[in-house]
């Protein structure tokens, strides 16, 4: 009986992390009292720190998470923004916007600091009904922008909606 002596194992491509344009990358700024870019919720796979200022986050396709976008200068407060987005397959049609690469599909967008603390409460009371707001409807995310952008109060999250919303999710309808 001879020796035989197996070859070593390799690691193929399919066992390596994903390129990263196979992601919704989201450059994050903090630059104390003139720009502050934030994550308010969501769940990224990787961050890549570029300095002490700036990171990027890597978000995978379908994951919904938002952006806070902050700008001010001697005169005060010139930015005020807050979007709730999806990230896309890559190469999906997406709408583009500032420091989002390719872009995302937008479920809502909020101008101006009154909107943006109405929906920073809103998400706050999300949250206190245990619902994690990354799991939340897409639909009801369109609901809301819809309604606040026609000055209208947006319908509460609830939980026998987010249970329903799941059961439809499972089943694939």
């Amino acid at each position: 009986m001879t020796g035989h002596v197996a070859a070593p194992m390799r690691v193929g491509r399919a066992a390596a992390e994903p390129p990263p344009e196979a992601f919704t990358q989201v450059e994050l700024t903090w630059v104390e009292k003139r720009t502050e870019h934030w994550i308010r919720f969501g769940r990224e796979l990787r961050e890549q720190i570029l300095d002490r200022r700036r990171r990027i986050l890597f978000f995978p396709p379908g994951s919904i998470f938002a952006l806070v976008r902050w700008a001010a200068n001697e005169h005060g407060t010139v930015l005020s923004r807050l979007d709730i987005l999806r990230a896309v397959e890559p190469a999906a049609p997406c709408q583009t916007m500032p420091t989002v690469t390719p872009g995302a599909d937008i479920l809502l967008r909020v101008d101006g600091w009154p909107k943006v603390e109405r929906m920073l409460q809103l998400i706050d009371a999300i949250e206190a009904r245990g619902i994690e707001p990354i799991e939340v409807s897409p639909d009801h995310w369109r609901h809301v922008h819809n309604r606040m952008t026609v000055g209208e109060t947006p319908r509460a999250y609830g939980l026998r909606q987010h249970r329903a919303f799941l059961l439809r999710e499972e089943i694939g309808a």
